[in-house]
């Protein structure tokens, strides 16, 4: 089910990881879902969407999510994010309220940020029809944990943004002092008020990007 074709413009130890014994079982499990007539998001040839939009050295700020929305029509690959014409999930609204583009951004489709380099990863890939964290521990964090310290050894500056205990825990092997790891509390209508709200991620990371002579996210 997994195909890797998208990831063609990532380094090669990233390609690596799909040919390791846990990632065989992680295909194998996806695909028995798929037998057993499971939905699964995204679709098959967005599950690398984020990889595909954003190119390894065109990467300038990780925003890390958990896992895929989990209802149909939700989930394409890029985290918080969701199609044109679907409606705008609470998580997204909070983040738009915090960079104050509500209005200027009816749409909540962040394929605009990721074509910037705002690489928009989520921990686990896939999701099974209207269960959240369906896929957690069948692999998916092992290899999104490489990709993380692929990127911690790049020598391009990356703003990582770990927003909520679980994405914080990443911040143990994110230690290039290249980079910038902004935390705070997850924008979910649950805790975005103790902290996520106020935390002047965006304007911070485009000020850190300008220090470092590259062109800020525009994200309006």
């Amino acid at each position: 089910m997994i195909q890797t074709k998208d990831l063609k413009h990532w380094p090669k130890e990233i390609l690596l990881e799909t040919k390791k014994d846990y990632f065989h079982k992680l295909n194998g499990f996806l695909n028995s879902e798929k037998l057993k007539g499971v939905g699964i998001f995204p679709e098959q040839k967005n599950i690398f969407n984020a990889f595909k939009i954003t190119p390894f050295e065109a990467v300038k700020v990780v925003i890390l999510g958990q896992d895929p929305y989990h209802k149909a029509g939700q989930a394409h690959g890029l985290s918080f994010s969701v199609p044109e014409g679907v409606k705008r999930p609470p998580s997204l609204m909070n983040i738009y309220k915090e960079l104050q583009v509500v209005e200027q951004r009816p749409t909540g489709n962040l394929s605009d940020w990721a074509e910037q380099g705002v690489f928009l990863l989520n921990s686990v890939l896939t999701v099974r029809e209207s269960e959240a964290a369906s896929h957690k521990n069948r692999g998916w964090e092992i290899f999104t944990d490489a990709v993380l310290k692929a990127l911690n050894k790049s020598e391009n500056p990356v703003v990582f943004m770990l927003w909520g205990s679980y994405a914080q825990k990443k911040a143990a092997f994110l230690d290039n002092v290249n980079h910038l790891v902004l935390q705070a509390p997850h924008p979910s209508p649950l805790s975005a008020y103790r902290g996520f709200l106020g935390c002047g991620h965006f304007e911070t990371a485009n000020q850190y990007l300008i220090k470092r002579g590259l062109e800020p996210i525009k994200w309006v």
